[in-house]
């Protein structure tokens, strides 16, 4: 007699495929888009306000500010990988993840009207929600529907989404100059990914992982109790570890190296924050891809160890070797910029692999989003460090940057997964 053949080993449906990754991607890459554009126009916006304030012009205040603005968004973020990832495992990848775009966008679009430095920070802490919701719920949904031996490819696909978007704000700004007077109109692209909440409803299906998971769970699992329970508890506090070394390094520094290039170019090139995002942006797809693909080669903890040598030492080259905008800074923006996202090629094929399927979104999201509050209080210390180091970015980053010396070692507490399916 003919049994029937499991649902694993169907062959997939190439449209239902597609139109999953597209959802996830696009999600992912206008998120990057809100990321990117706020490090391009928070220094003409917080010039412009402290000018209205009457105080004299210094990069000590929009260090503070930003730092602030920077700290608000990683706390909302962290907050919102938890909030939206419980809400995905409870409720559906898809609709969680339909929501969490809305969010992000509406209240990116707000900082249009922001009039005061902490109305940046309100709004970058609202839209964050969603943001760190966003990511979680993409890459669940992704790994749980395309098959196992594309994960290397997808991972590396999905974290380079939101390097394309972050290169994509940049080309904005290079032929849109951003200055104290037209800072407000780019923020309002902050908004224009809410209209692909109505495209995620129509037309993304729901993940058949999920929802066998749901049916099967006659508990009703808790997920944020299970994922801190006696047998998952290790796993997420090493994986909250290594995505903090990532998020520090790259929030910590990396994300203010275009307020570095407007300070060092000055007011005779204001586009040099514009390339450097682009520069970083370019790299940082590259190495989004690299990061996943040499997951096929090497063991996931080999890749993370050489991920955080090769940032140490092109960072300690970039902060402590460049103090003039130009090409080399350009060279070594792109270098930086490609290594450390690396890391974000590498969490979403390492993490979903360390979770399974019932509380899959909401161990990730907690555990790369809890990196957030770490990765916050390295923004605040480059803002404090900055105001030790005179305003000095390369000497506060070359400081932050150090973090990565932490990953090195932190590597090899983690469980190896190469090779394994996906928990169920």
């Amino acid at each position: 007699m003919t049994h029937p053949a499991p649902a694993d080993s169907a062959p997939p449906n190439k449209t239902r495929l597609a139109a999953v990754l597209a959802a996830a991607f696009l999600g992912w890459m206008f998120d990057g888009m809100e990321m990117g554009l706020f490090p391009l126009i928070a220094r003409p916006a917080l010039l412009q306000m402290q000018q209205a304030q009457g105080i004299a012009l210094t990069d000590s205040f929009v260090a503070l500010w930003m730092g602030y603005a920077t700290a608000s968004f990683l706390v909302g973020a962290a907050l919102g990988g938890v909030v939206f990832g419980w809400l995905g495992d409870k409720i559906g990848r898809v609709r969680a993840m339909a929501a969490s775009i809305l969010v992000y966008s509406i209240f990116t679009g707000l900082i249009y009207f922001a009039q005061e430095p902490w109305h940046l920070c309100a709004a970058r802490f609202l839209g964050a929600l969603g943001m760190g919701g966003e990511w979680s719920l993409g890459i669940a949904l992704v790994m749980e529907v395309w098959p196992a031996k594309h994960r290397p490819l997808m991972a590396g696909v999905i974290g380079a989404a939101a390097n394309v978007g972050f290169a994509l704000i940049a080309v904005i700004t290079i032929f849109f100059k951003v200055t104290i007077d037209s800072w407000r109109w780019v923020a309002l692209i902050g908004a224009a990914p809410a209209l692909l909440t109505f495209i995620v409803r129509l037309f993304v299906p729901e993940s058949e992982k999920w929802q066998a998971a749901v049916k099967s769970d006659t508990v009703k699992t808790d997920p944020l109790k299970e994922i801190f329970g006696p047998k998952l508890w290790k796993t997420t506090l090493i994986a909250t570890a290594l995505s903090s070394v990532a998020l520090i390094g790259t929030w910590g520094s990396v994300q203010w190296l275009p307020l570095w290039a407007d300070k060092m170019a000055g007011a005779a090139d204001p586009t040099a924050k514009g390339w450097t995002g682009m520069t970083s942006g370019i790299g940082a797809v590259i190495g989004c891809l690299l990061g996943a693909y040499v997951g096929r080669f090497i063991t996931r903890r080999m890749a993370y160890f050489l991920l955080s040598l090769g940032s140490l030492i092109s960072c300690a080259v970039l902060f402590r070797g460049i103090d003039t905008f130009g090409p080399p800074f350009l060279v070594l923006t792109f270098i930086v910029g490609a290594l450390t996202a690396a890391f974000y090629g590498w969490l979403p094929l390492y993490l979903p692999e360390l979770f399974p399927t019932r509380v899959r979104a909401t161990g990730q999201g907690l555990s790369f989003n809890a990196g957030r509050i770490l990765a916050a209080v390295g923004a605040l210390q480059m803002g404090s460090l900055m105001q030790t180091f005179d305003g000095s970015y390369a000497k506060a980053g070359a400081v932050i940057t150090l973090i990565y010396v932490v990953g090195l070692g932190l590597i090899w507490l983690a469980p190896e997964t190469k090779g394994k399916p996906l928990p169920a």
